[in-house]
């Protein structure tokens, strides 16, 4: 008989919205055992599952699924190492909606299996558990006598430093600042994606014997191909794409407005938020505004009003269906009482006397045909014009590429966008022994997309250092 299926997902515990607006602690409490057994009993376990396709490094998800619902956590905690050496960070930011649950068959006809979910239960638990999980007893190949620098120390970089480890090769992680983590650090908040997380994840990878170098910026300290006549066999770039955009509208050098990397930078990567206790200060106005759609407009709104701010908006030019933003981030964000401006463009901002900011001039839009990606152009409404009153702005348009380690590395092509050019499949660039993967090579994007990036660069480096000897 065939075995029936729960059609509803098991609900995963939250803190309450009017709660959590008062601290900075995770919002998602994630599933206990019971809860997880549950929901992994809902897959469907097909023969031909459509889940693996959609995860950019290939984590057998019905097999540690299989396992959960055998009560066999140790092996589901294998299974995902296999191929994630960074699971409990995956289960809490990855858009699984758009990748592995977006391809799950039982999502045809019901709501999919909580796959992200259950993957952050079993790292956690694996983290909670490291000698019963067995996880973190690593026996690793007889080294290569190759070695390879990584820089960058982001999602990209250390999945492609952990399995070059795990290949055999000696591996040293370049990175620029002073905390290993890249954008896991500096860019997503405690709230969402807490750091001791984070620092468990790289410790992992530091155990595999892999070596990181903080304060190490490639392309001012020392260059690429210093790094290649100091021994290293292969270089991969996993740099990502910090700088800024901004809008390049009258008004935007004014006080009190911030680039998002900048307020994000200071708040979770140099503890702002723990002021005086850390000794990097950040002004909050009592009315913000955030301009943009994506997670990191989300997470700007939703720190403004754990930091104090009375009201915080969200300025965005297309309408709720066409923000890039995940959509539980932007449910979240609606709960804590973000209000949400749709079609709506920042024409000018207005300064006091003393140079702060005091408002914004903005146009109301409406949505015309669709672009190149699908999503609907917002065109200007002529004589739409007002004025929002605010002393806080934080410009959240999207990252581009930093360009110095790319111009201080000769032979290293880039795109008209200021990316480096690289192979999709292999990371492989047009300089010879150098590979590159994630947002420097992508732009902007997800954590797992640049982590498949690295896995498939890590590869083809292995594949390179064994065939040339």
């Amino acid at each position: 008989m065939a075995k029936k299926i729960n059609p509803n997902r098991v609900p995963v515990p939250e803190q309450k919205p009017e709660v959590r607006i008062r601290n900075v602690d995770e919002v998602v409490l994630g599933y206990d055992f019971d809860m997880a057994f549950e929901e992994a009993n809902r897959c469907l376990q097909l023969p031909k599952p459509g889940c693996i396709k959609g995860c950019p490094v290939e984590v057998d998800i019905p097999g540690f699924i299989r396992a959960i619902q055998e009560r066999d956590l140790p092996r589901s905690a294998k299974i995902l190492w296999d191929k994630n050496s960074l699971p409990a960070v995956c289960g809490r930011v990855c858009p699984q909606e758009r990748q592995c649950e977006g391809t799950c068959i039982l999502g045809k006809k019901a709501p999919s299996v909580a796959i992200g979910k259950l993957e952050r239960f079993v790292a956690d638990w694996a983290r909670e558990h490291p000698s019963e999980s067995g996880v973190f007893d690593i026996k690793l190949p007889k080294p290569s006598g190759k070695r390879v620098a990584v820089v960058g120390s982001g999602p990209a970089g250390l999945t492609a430093a952990a399995d070059l480890a795990k290949y055999g090769h000696k591996v040293t992680v370049f990175e620029a600042l002073h905390e290993a983590g890249g954008v896991l650090m500096y860019g997503i908040p405690e709230f969402r994606l807490p750091k001791k997380i984070v620092k468990a994840e790289i410790d992992y990878v530091r155990s595999l014997g892999v070596e990181i170098t903080v304060n190490s910026v490639i392309g001012r300290l020392t260059s690429v191909d210093e790094l290649l006549k100091d021994g290293y066999s292969a270089v991969f770039l996993g740099i990502g794409a910090g700088a800024p955009m901004f809008l390049h509208i009258s008004g935007e050098n004014l006080n009190g407005i911030y680039s998002a990397n900048e307020y994000l930078v200071r708040i979770n990567l140099m503890k702002s938020y723990l002021f005086p206790e850390y000794d990097t200060p950040i002004k909050i106005g009592r009315k913000v505004a955030v301009v943009g759609g994506g997670d990191v407009a989300m997470d700007a709104s939703r720190w403004s009003l754990r930091l104090g701010a009375d009201e915080v908006h969200i300025i965005y030019r297309r309408s709720w269906e066409e923000m890039p933003s995940r959509l539980e981030e932007r449910n979240h964000a609606k709960e804590e009482g973000i209000i949400f401006d749709f079609l709506t463009v920042p024409k000018q901002f207005f300064g006091d006397e003393h140079g702060w900011v005091k408002g914004i001039e903005c146009y109301k839009t409406e949505l015309g045909e669709p672009d190149e990606r699908g999503r609907r152009r917002p065109v200007r409404i002529p004589g739409s014009e007002f004025t929002m009153e605010v002393d806080t702005v934080v410009s959240a348009l999207g990252t581009v590429p930093n360009p110095l380690l790319p111009r201080s590395t000769e032979g290293l092509e880039t795109t008209k966008w200021g990316t480096i050019a690289a192979d999709e499949k292999t990371g492989k660039t047009s300089k010879d022994r150098v590979w590159a993967g994630g947002d420097i090579t992508s732009g902007a994007a997800t954590v797992i997309s640049a982590m498949g990036a690295g896995k498939r660069a890590a590869a083809d480096i292995d594949a390179w250092l064994r065939s040339s000897g």
